[in-house]
């Protein structure tokens, strides 16, 4: 606030001043006297006392406009200070290169002034200055139209494995990560193993919620955020591709949801966006967006089990219905024991009896195999385990 107060008060000052300036040339000017002599020569048409009474005047009309404008102007001056700090770092230097690129145009076209007509001393400078004008605003447009290659070539990581190795990543689609996904966890796993290809982007949006949550009151959001920081540091330490993406063809509405912008963006880079968020793959399945969905693919790894399988698996509470049991898998799939009510806490051998797809996922029913097979695989859960994840095929390999 200090600062800021400050620096409206020698605004005020300097702007003053040069109000105060600008009112002792409109007096000079008046007068019809030379500027450059100061004080004011007196000529025989005025007296000193008129002079001096004039300039004066003047002078203190410019401080007066120049105290009454400072704080306006000022506070405009703050304004456009503020959005040029939120301006993409790629359009500023779009800009600048432009208007360097375009002066210099302008510079190499001065011998051409010289062809201009002496005699007409108001359209020489007219013209001269039209042309630089064209030529830096044309250079600033054709910069922010190359602004993504300009961002490309300054954020292009060195490649190690050859010469080809970037451009084929860049034909690749890029990938955007939205909040969920990354305090999620199994992203890392994923990219770990090579599922996701191209380049890897977090939105600067993205990152910024992650801190906003990591820094909320509520303990379990808090543990969220920090879990998706960590997660996030890993994907960055693992991954080289990973990066922080802010280089936006336009500047993302303030105030616009995260999922929003993250759609925007997505529309933006023609890229792909990685959630699993049901809503969010909803709306931008709908504006025809490519969705990763880490659920689906989690759902289409889950081991296929067929009526007739065997199981082993613990039974953890009772069911519903009546005298049911109900166990879990290691994916998470739910099955439900008949007769499994008063085996809490054991681990038994079923059969599977049928296979339920619903909504939430999908529920396997299954019923207690006799006693006489039980005591071989009942400590043997591995052993299950092990035949189930050899596939449908592996009740016929024992008959």
């Amino acid at each position: 606030m200090a600062f800021r107060i400050v620096g409206l008060v020698l605004f005020a000052i300097g702007f003053s001043l040069a109000c105060a300036v600008l009112g002792y040339a409109a007096s000079i000017w008046y007068l019809g006297l030379d500027f450059w002599v100061i004080p004011p020569a007196v000529t025989a048409e005025f007296t000193d006392t008129f002079v001096v009474s004039i300039t004066v005047a003047f002078i203190a009309l410019g401080l007066l406009v120049g105290i009454a404008m400072a704080s306006v102007i000022y506070r405009q001056f703050s304004t456009l200070a503020a959005n040029l700090v939120e301006i993409p770092s790629t359009d500023k230097l779009a800009v600048l290169l432009g208007f360097v690129v375009g002066l210099m145009v302008a510079i190499l076209l001065s011998p051409l002034f010289e062809l201009l007509p002496r005699d007409l001393p108001m359209i020489r400078p007219a013209l001269v200055g039209l042309v630089y004008l064209l030529c830096v605003y044309g250079g600033i447009t054709v910069a922010m139209g190359m602004k993504s290659e300009l961002a490309f070539l300054l954020t292009r990581p060195p490649s190690t494995e050859g010469g080809d190795s970037g451009d084929d990543e860049q034909k690749l689609t890029p990938k955007l990560f939205d909040t969920n996904v990354i305090i999620d966890g199994r992203i890392a796993d994923i990219c770990r193993a090579g599922f996701v290809e191209g380049p890897l982007y977090i939105p600067d949006f993205v990152l910024e919620e992650l801190h906003l949550i990591a820094d909320s009151s509520d303990n379990l959001r808090r543990a969220r955020g920090r879990r998706g920081l960590d997660i996030l540091a890993q994907l960055q330490k693992e991954q080289k591709k990973v990066r922080v993406y802010d280089h936006y063809k336009s500047p993302m509405p303030r105030g616009e949801a995260v999922d929003a912008k993250l759609v925007r963006l997505a529309k933006e880079l023609e890229a792909s966006i990685v959630t699993n968020d049901f809503n969010l793959n909803k709306v931008a399945s709908l504006q025809g967006i490519t969705v990763l969905n880490v659920n689906e693919l989690a759902s289409a790894l889950r081991p296929i089990v067929l009526p007739g399988e065997d199981l082993t698996v613990t039974v953890v509470r009772e069911g519903k219905e009546l005298n049911q049991g109900v166990a879990y898998l290691d994916d998470g799939t739910m099955v439900v024991v008949e007769a499994g009510k008063t085996h809490i806490n054991e681990t038994l051998n079923v059969v599977v009896s049928s296979v339920l797809q619903t909504v939430a996922g999908k529920m396997i029913f299954a019923n207690i195999k006799s006693r006489e097979n039980q005591s071989g695989p009942r400590q043997q859960p591995e052993d299950a385990r092990n035949r189930m994840n050899r596939g449908p095929n592996s009740s016929s390999s024992r008959h």
